[in-house]
């Protein structure tokens, strides 16, 4: 080799040239990486008379097969009269509310669909109960976690609370104790049944307010065949969407809340995993009032992935404004505000009774098979078996038969009872 300079010339990498659609897609997985929380959960009981049941199903999947459409359902069945209604609802329920979801639907369609297929599925278990001619009921807490979405649906006095960051409790559930609400007791009467207490020797009325024929304390359940129709199954449903700060839900049956608070229930497990806090809180409440009823609980924690477990929060004042923790509520609606640090943004909340407000109008006649389907069985009929909710006498100013939801006759007859313009036909004289 002569002495002669080589050069070597480092040249510049060519660039890869990454689509703009690829791009995208892979900034939004990222995204939604980050962002999606982690469901951990507990559960704890005691058993009195056996008769509560639970449902835990963390990895519910809107798309089958899909892992990014992954959801999360958790239940509490609290029977009364015999298990039979408690195990029917636990075994079915979760299927009829997805059945009555239309296929195809993107996530937050899904959420808006949600509501309504949650009363549609508790009336539709209902009814396929009651055809088993059985004659026991059970109260439902239903609850349905999408990322930050809370979706909670209840019949009865199981309750849901939301404990967040601040310390402040939240109940996400309305009890349908006679005793305690007002406007169900309204309701009942003015649909033809008879609340009022237990009459003893001497005329003397004790226990709580109950309501005859049956004698149940309750105005909303799924099953009780043998009580008056007026015992609905519309469950109240609300959606919140929680902050990037996640939240604690604890789910648990009468047996937990007649012995505690909702805030002494949070308090007694704060800063504790789900499966401890479940158990402490069923320890609270057997301390407190000891075995008297079955006594289940389930805790929820929804947290960040960064997070190994919800941190402490303290104790807030007692005065503090809810609207301090909820955004303005949109009633019946969806509402368009943003979630922010440390807020619980309420996007819908419902608790009608009466079936035709609660399943909407948008249920058209499909017109490839020229069927209209029921809104809540789900069952196609022909346009001339159909009946809409809103269908009256014949020539009444009110009856506005094209109108949908659709109902088929069963289910037409079953809101007809509900609504009290029929007798039951599972009515018993007291």
């Amino acid at each position: 080799m002569s002495g002669a300079e080589i050069t070597v010339s480092k040249q510049k990498p060519t660039p890869v040239s990454v689509p703009l659609a690829t791009l995208i897609g892979r900034e939004l997985r990222n995204k939604g990486k980050a962002e999606k929380p982690t469901v951990k959960h507990g559960q704890a009981a005691l058993a009195k008379k056996g008769e509560d049941y639970f449902l835990i199903k963390p990895e519910c999947q809107r798309t089958s097969g899909s892992l990014l459409t992954t959801f999360s359902v958790f239940a509490i069945f609290d029977g009364h009269n015999g298990i039979s209604a408690a195990i029917f609802a636990k075994e079915n329920l979760l299927n009829n509310v997805l059945s009555a979801i239309p296929q195809g639907l993107g996530r937050e369609e899904w959420l808006q669909a949600l509501p309504r297929a949650l009363v549609a599925g508790f009336v539709k278990t209902d009814i396929e109960f009651q055809q088993k001619g059985e004659t026991s009921g059970t109260t439902v807490t239903f609850v349905v976690i999408d990322e930050w979405t809370v979706t909670v649906a209840s019949v009865g006095d199981s309750r849901c609370i939301l404990d967040t960051q601040g310390g402040v409790v939240s109940l996400l559930t309305v009890d349908h104790r006679l005793e305690e609400n007002e406007e169900e007791r309204e309701r009942v009467t003015a649909s033809g049944g008879e609340v009022g207490r237990l009459n003893v020797f001497g005329g003397n009325e004790v226990g709580p307010l109950r309501c005859w024929p049956g004698g149940l304390c309750l105005s909303r359940s799924i099953g009780d065949t043998d009580v008056g129709e007026f015992i609905v199954p519309i469950p109240h449903v609300k959606q919140v969407k929680l902050s990037s700060a996640g939240g604690r839900l604890i789910i648990a049956s009468d047996g937990i809340w007649d012995a505690l608070s909702s805030d002494l229930a949070a308090q007694s497990c704060r800063g504790l995993p789900a499966e401890l806090a479940a158990r402490l809180v069923v320890k609270e409440a057997l301390r407190t009032r000891g075995l008297k009823d079955d006594t289940t609980c389930l805790v929820v924690d929804i947290i960040p992935n960064d997070r190994p477990v919800l941190p402490p929060t303290p104790m807030k004042k007692q005065n503090l404004i809810s609207s301090f923790i909820f955004g303005r509520r949109s009633h019946n609606s969806r509402s368009n505000k943003l979630s922010a640090v440390g807020v619980v943004e309420e996007l819908f909340e419902e608790g009608s009774a009466m079936l035709a407000e609660r399943l909407g109008k948008d249920f058209p006649l499909d017109p490839s098979s020229g069927l209209f389907r029921c809104a809540v069985c789900q069952a196609d009929q022909p346009p001339s078996d159909g009946l809409s909710v809103n269908s009256g006498p014949f020539f009444s100013p009110a009856s506005k038969p094209w109108e949908g939801p659709f109902l088929c006759s069963n289910c037409r007859r079953k809101k007809d009872a509900m609504e009290g313009k029929r007798l039951s036909r599972h009515a018993v004289t007291a």
